[in-house]
């Protein structure tokens, strides 16, 4: 073996994390199928780090933005992601947008800089058996491998969709409207209800036929079934299919009215914080505007504001939480990390924000060093906390980072709260990092 670390995938998070440990003097070999002859349904070219949807970083406001304030944590680590976005940077006013050629030709240039870095093109069917490893083969792992990684983890801790339900932020339900309760009352007050009386129920229905959806890729097919069946599926197999599915109500008194209403949307807490509550039964393919006009027609969430909206595509990745140690290590043998959107994670720069952790961890490892995770405050250390452990294990679904996930700030005026968020972040960055 003429490597120290074996990398699997060479797109954000695989890059970040070769960069992260051949700057730290580490021996690497990448991975990286395409270029190989072999390729996705989705990748155009063969050049590492290639940006397959959008060109964009998004926001990249770091005083009030929580993906800004991580493209900034992300530069004060030197991560290679960010100095090639900032070389291959396009016109997109607040936003960080790229052009995708200059930008994955820049991720390769400055990974060729570093000696110790081999990049091979090559396709893995196997994990190797011995050896460090990161696997970071993101949401189109190749069928064989993803067999392999589902025989490691557990196959059970393996998804090859999201059926994912949009997410609100807590402290934008209205709770003069809404109440907890579990049907029944039956545990503890596990729920937020949102009641709906006819009117607002057929209104409702109707909005889910006329909605403008989304189209699955020709690669995707069409995963319907009956655990993730879209919520506009269901309603079109008839008016009243919701009220005897997740919107039905019996069982659900009102405390207001003492009855049961028409019909009820019903939120479940979805981080150990209660920051975040997550729709049940709400996956979908509405359009994400249409979810916003739609869901914000819901009693008590006419001021929602949502961490994550909801969707279902092709999309690989472990159930993290569960099967990963608090350093991104699988359990069940630690010598292997994983990295980037397998983890669960959402988004260019989430994916490469892993990489650029896994890493740091892996070479502080191979050093010797204890490695301490950056404050869950900051954007890196709330994201890393979510993927391994604050999320609910049975049903986490990949997710942006959002302000959602950081801990409470306690007395701070909501129009301050950001901004608030961000300084106290940066703060805690700077003394970690020192």
């Amino acid at each position: 073996m003429t490597h120290q670390v074996h990398i699997i995938g060479g797109g954000m998070a695989g890059s970040e994390a070769a960069w992260q440990l051949a700057r730290r003097g580490i021996t690497v070999r990448l991975s990286e199928m395409r270029g190989g002859g072999d390729t996705t349904p989705a990748h155009q070219g063969t050049g590492l780090a290639e940006l397959v949807c959008s060109n964009s970083f998004r926001s990249d406001d770091d005083v009030s933005n929580a993906v800004g304030l991580l493209h900034h944590e992300m530069r004060q680590c030197d991560s290679v992601i960010m100095a090639a976005a900032a070389r291959a940077q396009v016109p997109a006013g607040s936003a960080l947008a790229v052009d995708r050629d200059v930008f994955s030709a820049a991720v390769e240039q400055m990974l060729a800089s570093l000696p110790n870095l081999t990049v091979v093109r090559e396709r893995i069917d196997a994990i190797p058996p011995q050896g460090h490893v990161i696997i970071a083969t993101g949401p189109l792992t190749a069928p064989a491998l993803a067999s392999a990684i589902g025989a490691a983890t557990g196959e059970d801790a393996l998804a090859f969709f999201d059926a994912i339900a949009p997410i609100v932020h807590h402290d934008s339900i209205d709770m003069d409207i809404c109440w907890k309760a579990s049907r029944w009352d039956k545990g503890e007050a596990d729920y937020i209800n949102c009641p709906m009386d006819r009117d607002q129920y057929r209104a409702f229905h109707q909005g889910l036929l006329d909605g403008e959806k989304t189209e699955f890729r020709q690669w995707e097919g069409t995963p319907y079934f009956e655990g993730c069946m879209p919520i506009e599926v269901m309603a079109a197999r008839g008016e009243d299919t919701l009220r005897f599915g997740p919107m039905k109500p019996v069982g659900l008194d009102n405390p207001r009215t003492g009855r049961w209403p028409y019909a009820v949307v019903q939120l479940r807490q979805d981080n150990a914080l209660g920051t975040l509550w997550n729709m049940v039964g709400f996956q979908t393919k509405l359009k994400h505007a249409e979810q916003v006009r739609l869901f914000r027609t819901i009693p008590g969430l006419e001021k929602a504001e949502f961490a994550r909206l909801g969707g279902l595509h092709r999309n690989t990745f472990i159930q993290s939480p569960r099967v990963l140690d608090r350093q991104l290590r699988l359990l069940r043998d630690p010598r292997l990390r994983f990295a980037g959107q397998i983890t669960g994670c959402e988004g260019y720069v989430e994916s490469a924000a892993i990489g650029l952790l896994a890493g740091q961890m892996m070479a502080a490892e191979l050093g010797g060093r204890d490695w301490t995770p950056p404050p869950r405050t900051t954007a890196l250390g709330a994201l890393l906390s979510h993927v391994t452990g604050d999320a609910v294990a049975e049903t986490y679904q990949p997710m942006n980072v959002n302000f959602g996930l950081f801990p409470t700030l306690g007395d701070v005026k909501k129009k301050q709260r950001k901004e608030a968020y961000t300084a106290r972040a940066k703060a805690d960055l700077a003394q970690w990092l020192g």
